[in-house]
């Protein structure tokens, strides 16, 4: 009798599920006129399987057969995809406020880091505060002029560095002489501190935790495919997002409490970095930006920064 139940109650709510996800598949059905053309989806996994191993050379096929602004279903996310450059300078440029507004990924969200990452932001009062706040106080010519000899400090530190490996013969990485050069100059505008110092053990562990953060963020998820799944975090990814991320935010609350430390401190001389920037417009206008502000914002640098590297040495590699 149990097992008979059992079963039934699997069947009952298996037949739900699906009911539920072949809702969320047809709910749309009147709008289909208004998409571009694009192929068939199947039931549930819509268009899924037509990407195959490789996408972007499936997409490139399938534009040929639907035009250059096709729509498809990838799972229950109805996606419009632009492969030609005359369409997509006509979306950019002439309808960029009404695409300007990013998808975010269901691993983003941890710790609502979508609420307060600029990249995340809807094009708002808080995105438009932060973006006012980084032209501002960050991202202007005198500052950038202000840097110039840091950066040259971090090149010929990288030079010392290939002139004493050339007597020995020693090989030298290219990929992480370049990545560790660029990585300090960044870090060292921000926050005044070499992140990425072989002889850190904070160093060390920070960079991992950034590329986990990473590793987390470009697994294909199904939250993302379909958005019920958001609920539960079937794989995981989100839970150990989460992780990662306060594992940064709690290296960066350290960082940020030694220097408010500091800056009471009597004869304290400001470093001029982008860390003592946003504290002083936090202290001017806690409205605008905030400590909590200001962890999102690096945590976005950080990993602009490893993604960056890792697209160089893709190019490295294919050149």
């Amino acid at each position: 009798m149990d097992l008979v139940l059992a079963v039934s109650l699997s069947a009952v709510l298996g037949l739900v599920l699906f009911q539920a996800l072949h809702f969320l598949t047809t709910k749309n059905e009147k709008n289909k006129a208004k998409l571009p053309p694009g192929p068939a989806p199947s039931p549930i996994i819509g268009n899924l399987l037509d990407l195959g191993d490789k996408p972007h050379k499936s997409l490139a096929k399938l534009a040929k057969i639907h035009g250059p602004l096709m729509s498809l279903k990838i799972g229950q996310v109805t996606t419009v995809v632009i492969s030609s450059a005359s369409v997509a300078r006509e979306i950019l440029q002439k309808h960029d406020s009404i695409f300007s507004n990013r998808t975010i990924p269901d691993a983003v969200r941890a710790l609502d880091h979508h609420e307060f990452g600029i990249p995340w932001l809807p094009v708002a009062s808080a995105w438009r505060n932060l973006r006012k706040v980084c032209n501002s106080y960050i991202f202007t010519t005198q500052k950038l002029d202000a840097n110039q000899e840091l950066r040259r400090k971090k090149v010929q530190e990288l030079v010392v560095d290939v002139q004493e490996h050339c007597p020995a013969g020693k090989a030298v990485d290219v990929g992480q002489a370049a990545f560790r050069t660029t990585f300090n100059a960044l870090s060292n505008t921000v926050l005044s501190l070499d992140l990425s110092d072989s002889s850190s053990d904070t160093a060390q562990r920070f960079k991992e935790v950034v590329r986990g953060v990473m590793d987390e963020i470009g697994k294909p998820n199904l939250a993302d495919y379909f958005p019920i799944f958001q609920y539960i975090d079937l794989q995981g990814i989100k839970r150990r997002t989460a992780i990662h991320f306060r594992k940064i935010f709690d290296f960066f609350d350290h960082i940020i409490n030694e220097r408010l430390q500091g800056r009471n401190v009597k004869g304290y001389l400001p470093t001029d970095d982008m860390l003592d920037t946003l504290l002083s417009s936090s202290q001017e206008n806690s409205d605008l930006m905030n400590n909590n502000y200001i962890k999102h914002l690096f945590l976005v640098t950080s990993i602009f920064l490893l993604l960056s590297f890792h697209c160089f040495l893709y190019y490295l590699v294919m050149d």
